[in-house]
């Protein structure tokens, strides 16, 4: 009979929300690669300190790490992993894709689809779970240059070489229970014929319903049904880890269902949600956004170029939200959206709920950064933009394990 116990590997982890997911499923890891210093150190606090999910080798420091410099080192370790890997999952960073962003063809991190193909070489898991922004189908320059393959296909391509079944989606979150439209490319493949790849997005939605029922939640869910209690209204108190900030109270009026398993009993032992801290607005911002909830005609759209004008924008653009309807893709932008009922941006803590994070996963190190150091450092809102949502990746990891029960 086959061991219960399916193990996983996450690579360019983050600040955990697709390790999270596979917990939650009942997977076992065995480690996880993460190159930033802050986003690893809240999947350490969340994770490795507080849930044990990873049974860390001794040849492996616990600590963040470039995927480049373990495949330079530890080459002969992860050979020796061979057989004993049921999933390798995650993908490479995807600001050089994004259509959301400047979309960099030379963008050096683009390159660590390379570095994922040769450790997938070394390890040659059973399957592959693979994650990248929609983007990452389209070809660079393609109408300068007929015959430009997307980094999609080049990844495709050299899976297969390497004995893989692999089967391409674009899949949206926002119909799997988490409250945001995010759309991912997600690349499932399996080794040697062991079950056909093709049956993960129909198993996902087999397995949908009743999921998402025994959570209590509808396959949609709205803004305001994801953060209405968190409230700036509901009170506020010192911010914990942000001198000279306040963290907004739990709101006590009647919970949504979603908001009731994003909470758990986190809040019985605590006044303040975790990373619940109001940014400061100057009068001038303050006064466009009031201006904004107050006037705007339009929710849910991006106010950008000259439509600004009359409206006292002085950034590049916003969205005022939309509390009846899924938010837009989570960014690690605090600028990009202005809360549907109160004058001001969204806090880590309501970005996090969007993205399905529940309460007590706490989020580490500094709250935003600036500057040269956006190239450095990975603070709270980068670390949950940047994540796979937890309640998808919780059901991608149900669905695996269903795929590897019909290994022949």
């Amino acid at each position: 009979m086959r061991k219960k116990e399916y193990t996983v590997i996450d690579l360019f982890a983050g600040a955990g929300g697709l390790s999270l997911g596979l917990y939650q499923s009942g997977w076992h890891g065995l480690f996880a690669i993460e190159k930033n210093a802050f986003a690893f150190e809240t999947l350490k606090h969340n994770l490795i300190e507080n849930k044990k999910h990873f049974d860390w080798p001794k040849w492996l420091p616990q600590t963040n790490h470039d995927i480049n410099e373990i495949l330079k080192n530890y080459s002969k370790q992860l050979e020796a992993l061979q057989g004993k890997v049921d999933l390798v999952a995650g993908g490479p960073p995807c600001q050089g894709f994004s259509m959301a962003g400047k979309r960099v063809k030379d963008d050096i991190r683009n390159q660590l689809v390379f570095s994922y193909i040769k450790f997938i070489k070394l390890v040659q898991p059973k399957m592959i779970l693979f994650e990248n922004v929609k983007g990452f189908t389209y070809a660079f320059n393609k109408r300068k240059k007929e015959g430009v393959e997307p980094y999609s296909q080049i990844v495709i391509n050299a899976l297969e070489g390497l004995g893989y079944a692999v089967k391409p989606h674009v899949i949206d979150f926002s119909e799997y229970g988490v409250p945001q439209r995010r759309k991912r490319f997600i690349l499932v493949g399996v080794k040697d014929g062991l079950c056909s790849p093709n049956k993960f997005e129909q198993l996902l939605k087999e397995n949908r319903d009743a999921f998402l029922a025994e959570r209590g939640i509808r396959t949609t869910v709205t803004l305001q049904e994801a953060i209405s209690d968190l409230l700036r209204s509901n009170g506020e108190l010192p911010t914990p880890d942000r001198k000279g900030f306040n963290s907004g109270k739990y709101g006590k009026r009647k919970l949504t269902a979603y908001e009731i398993l994003m909470r758990g009993d986190y809040p019985e032992a605590h006044d303040i949600p975790n990373s619940h801290s109001f940014a400061h607005h100057t009068a001038d911002k303050l006064s466009c956004y009031k201006h904004l909830l107050a006037d705007y005609p339009e929710r849910g759209k991006r106010i950008d170029g000259k439509a600004r004008e009359g409206w006292g924008i002085n950034q590049r653009g916003i969205t005022v939200l939309d509390p009846n309807t899924v938010s837009p893709t989570i960014t690690g932008q605090p600028d990009d959206y202005l809360h549907y009922a109160e004058p001001r941006i969204m806090t880590v803590r309501e970005c996090a709920r969007i993205q399905s994070f529940p309460d007590w996963y706490e989020f580490q190190k500094k709250y935003t950064t600036g500057g040269q150091m956006r190239k450095i450092e990975v603070p709270r809102y980068s670390q949950v933009g940047n994540a796979i949502p937890p309640l998808f990746a919780e059901q991608a990891g149900n669905v695996l394990k269903q795929m590897l029960q019909y290994e022949r």
